[in-house]
């Protein structure tokens, strides 16, 4: 009696095709480290900048708010508030590459209580091409992200959170 053991697609993916690969808008520099198949037959594709799905959309790492996996798939959610639904049978090692790069990004985030009703996270991340983090304001739900009073307190604490970082 042998012991099975599992196959090295299982354990690392299988190939990416050569047609999915030519058909990536990639950017310079840009290549692909994970991928998972679609329950439609499309791919997902990891690559060192961004996740791009089928169709086309390609959500740049540093743009991505966070990302919710369950049994079925996958839901991102952008920092513009966009949300991606796919459904991903076999994600593979997709969650891990997804989970890395995302937070590869990330140098500095901190929620403050700017309202009554809510707050605001500021968000350092690192964008490829630049040397200096940009800084962003994720409002909480309920908030509006255009008010100038609630802009000017959360221009206000993150002024004061750069000063406690020294950045």
């Amino acid at each position: 009696m042998t012991a099975s053991r599992p196959s090295l697609s299982r354990l690392f993916g299988s190939r990416l095709p050569r047609e999915v690969r030519t058909g990536l808008a990639l950017e310079g520099g840009e290549r692909p480290i994970s991928h998972a198949r679609t329950e439609e037959g499309g791919h997902v594709v990891a690559t060192t900048r961004a996740l791009h799905l089928p169709g086309g959309p390609r959500l740049p790492w540093h743009l991505m708010d966070k990302a919710v996996w369950d049994e079925e798939g996958v839901t991102v959610t952008m920092t513009d508030g966009a949300v991606h639904r796919v459904v991903l049978p076999e994600p593979g090692r997709l969650p891990e590459a997804v989970r890395e790069r995302v937070t590869s990004t990330v140098v500095a985030s901190r929620h403050v209580t700017i309202d009554g009703r809510g707050g605001v996270r500021l968000v350092a991340r690192r964008v490829p091409g630049y040397d200096t983090p940009r800084w962003e304001f994720i409002f909480d739900p309920g908030l509006d992200a255009t008010d100038p009073g609630l802009r000017a307190h959360a221009e206000q604490a993150l002024e004061e959170m750069r000063r406690s970082l020294g950045v």
